[in-house]
């Protein structure tokens, strides 16, 4: 089967899709030339892959997000939030036709801070299988047909325990002065900040835009929160938000790279569990909303492993235990350990 596009009705994030197509059309020259030849040979164009690896560094972050449109019947909007943040992103992999890049947040003293392991993102160039969540912690791979799979790139995106969360299809457009990477309408599970403080609805449907910058990049969410339970999905509120990343030179960037290379070989055991879970057609993981049956316990394994309480093998042994009571893949347990 070919991939589902599920389409919610966010005209503005198709409009900007439109407009980008445009800019690219009527860029012409070299640039523009030199991608399409790429592409046509079935080699990733060089700009993609610059564009994903401009990711990387250290940024000041703010996450914002803002209610914008109630679309239920009396519905009140929700406060608007921002957050700031500080974060180092480094390449775990750079290979001809896959980048993983890593975040870790800085949290507390500016010059000793505490790393907390963050969100993963994975690009894989011209994909024959993407994750697609289907609601109430289900997932589903489905196969990529070749014409849409022809000089994309897939971004799946993984929670702080490196279990799924996300994933979509695009190709980049390279304007001037900008690099835009716009998916198509995909699920996923409710943020931390709204799983935390609410229970009235089951998913967000969101266009998940990258925008790579001279300063630094962006990440745009149109949103879409939907209500499953009732058996057909139904729009509550419209919401965007906005992750900018703006590039700089942060303090105690070594603790980061000190926590990576300590757990770096754990991370990867997991990484791998995560793989051979999503080699199934349907897998399931089940958490709660403060994540203490599966993301925590994991994530506490490797802060175990980084302070020199745990060797990597009993973390991991640890933690796979944990992995095989929370998921299922077609159906079954998750069989992680030998």
């Amino acid at each position: 089967m070919t991939v589902k596009r599920v389409v919610t009705g966010l005209t503005g994030s198709f409009l900007a899709v439109a407009i980008l197509a445009g800019q690219a059309a009527a860029m012409g020259g070299a640039v523009a030339e030199g991608v399409q030849t790429q592409h046509q040979a079935g080699v990733p164009a060089e700009a993609d892959r610059q564009a994903i690896l401009a990711m990387q560094g250290e940024y000041t972050v703010t996450f914002a997000f803002t209610e914008f449109l109630p679309i239920a019947d009396g519905y009140e909007l929700r406060p608007s939030t921002e957050t700031p943040a500080r974060e180092v992103v480094i390449v775990i992999a750079d290979e001809p036709d896959f980048i993983s890049l890593q975040h870790l947040l800085l949290v507390g003293d500016r010059e000793d801070p505490m790393i907390i392991k963050h969100w993963r993102q994975d690009w894989q160039y011209q994909p024959s299988r993407l994750m697609a969540y289907r609601g109430f912690n289900s997932w589903e791979m489905e196969d990529v047909s070749a014409d849409d799979a022809r000089g994309a790139w897939s971004q799946t995106v993984y929670q702080v325990d490196d279990s799924p969360r996300y994933a979509g299809l695009a190709r980049w457009e390279h304007g001037v002065g900008a690099s835009t990477w716009t998916p198509a309408v995909s699920w996923r599970p409710l943020p931390r900040r709204d799983a935390t403080t609410r229970d009235d609805y089951d998913t967000i449907a969101a266009v998940n835009r990258h925008t790579i910058t001279a300063w630094g990049w962006t990440h745009e969410q149109d949103n879409s929160k939907l209500v499953l339970r009732d058996g057909t999905p139904r729009e509550l509120v419209r919401e965007h938000g906005i992750n900018t990343y703006r590039r700089t030179e942060l303090t105690g960037v070594e603790n980061a790279h000190r926590y990576w290379a300590a757990t770096a070989d754990y991370w990867a055991e997991v990484r791998a569990a995560w793989d051979e879970i999503m080699l199934a057609d349907v897998f399931t993981a089940e958490d709660d909303a403060e994540g203490t049956l599966l993301y925590g316990p994991v994530l506490s394994e490797g802060q175990a492993v980084f302070m020199g309480a745990r060797e990597t093998e009993e973390a991991f042994a640890n933690a796979a235990a944990i992995i095989e009571t929370r998921v299922t893949a077609n159906g079954q347990p998750a069989d992680i350990l030998p």
